[in-house]
């Protein structure tokens, strides 16, 4: 494994609905990049010890990537069926969890939750004055028996997840870094980011 190589895998969840932006926002075109997780993965891929795609079903989305299907009997339960595959398929004890529709989570941020994360933590989570990230963090197995009853109970709120296990949070300065493509104005205003760069 290279050096500048974070030794964990990185999981890509883009299994989410995509109603607000009215089309599946992770096979939308993006920064030269046919597909918005195709983009993801090419720039994530070579930080990481592995990349992976989480997804509901493999159907429209390219070939030539490594995906993570939902566990049919989990449907309708995301991200808490990405995580529950994730951890089921992967041999590993920590992820990487970050939701395809944030571009420009960078390897500086990646670093610093790093750099937080301890052995007796649950998640390691950033946050910025708008709020808390939690795709955007490190998730250990810890949680798994948690995910679980989460997708029998049909409660998927992370958000109550966390703050009932033991995480650090990470604070960012940088709003832009975490900007979500949730509506087409957020996708046409990051392509614009791009083209400024």
């Amino acid at each position: 494994m290279p050096e500048n190589t974070f030794p964990l895998p990185c999981v890509i969840f883009a299994g989410g609905k995509s109603s607000r932006m009215g089309r599946n926002k992770a096979l939308l075109p993006f920064d030269g990049f046919d597909t918005l997780a195709a983009y993801q993965y090419a720039r994530l891929s070579p930080l990481f010890a592995s990349a992976v795609l989480s997804v509901k079903t493999t159907k429209g989305y390219p070939e030539g990537l490594p995906y993570l299907p939902d566990d049919p009997s989990l449907a309708d339960a995301a991200p808490t069926a990405g995580f529950i595959t994730a951890f089921r398929s992967l041999d590993a004890e920590r992820i990487f969890a970050l939701s395809v529709d944030t571009p420009f989570v960078d390897g500086t941020v990646i670093r610093a939750l790093l750099a937080r994360d301890s052995r007796e933590l649950d998640a390691v989570i950033a946050r910025t004055a708008r709020g808390t990230h939690p795709l955007c963090g490190i998730y250990h197995r810890s949680l798994l028996a948690r995910f679980e009853a989460m997708a029998a109970s049909g409660d998927h709120k992370l958000g109550r997840m966390l703050s009932e296990s033991r995480v650090r949070y990470v604070d960012f300065d940088d709003e832009q870094l975490f900007s979500n493509l949730n509506h087409p104005h957020e996708y046409e205003a990051a392509l614009k980011t791009l083209d400024k760069k």
